[in-house]
């Protein structure tokens, strides 16, 4: 069940996620073509049939966006790739394709200091010894400790 505060409508979601993963079908095809690799070594590499390969590359909005990720992963790109895209269009915003050829390692780090900087250690803390049982994996999230305050 969708809030009614939510940004976009279950028609224009869908719409969105096909239209990144027409983007990261693009980004997975160039970055696959510079690294010389074949559409075969790739898929063997990441486990996925070749006739699948290409309709990711092609854009398939059916492909499933865990392919996406695996093969994002496999060509050693980010998952910035298909995050900071769906972001843009979530709120409407023209996605600048330029970034996705620029090192998003770099806007990501910049975007984890930012969600760094909004001082999230206490509700971590608060949401980890909420949900602390056997088994459970933790976000640890290291930041530097604040200066004291000048009186």
């Amino acid at each position: 069940m969708m809030s009614s505060q939510s940004i976009v409508d279950d028609d224009e979601r869908a719409s969105i996620l096909a239209e990144v993963k027409r983007i990261s079908g693009r980004r997975i095809e160039e970055r696959r073509r510079f690294q010389r690799k074949t559409q075969e070594q790739l898929a063997s590499e990441v486990g996925i049939g070749v006739r699948w390969l290409r309709e990711i590359e092609a854009g398939n909005p059916k492909s499933r966006i865990d392919d996406h990720f695996r093969l994002a992963h496999g060509l050693g790109l980010s998952a910035a790739h298909l995050l900071i895209p769906m972001l843009f269009l979530e709120h409407h915003l023209h996605f600048p394709r330029g970034l996705l050829h620029d090192d998003m390692h770099e806007l990501e780090s910049l975007c984890i200091e930012l969600i760094a900087s909004f001082n999230v250690r206490p509700f971590l803390h608060r949401q980890r010894s909420r949900d602390e049982t056997p088994g459970a994996v933790r976000l640890v999230l290291e930041t530097q400790p604040e200066p004291p305050e000048s009186v």
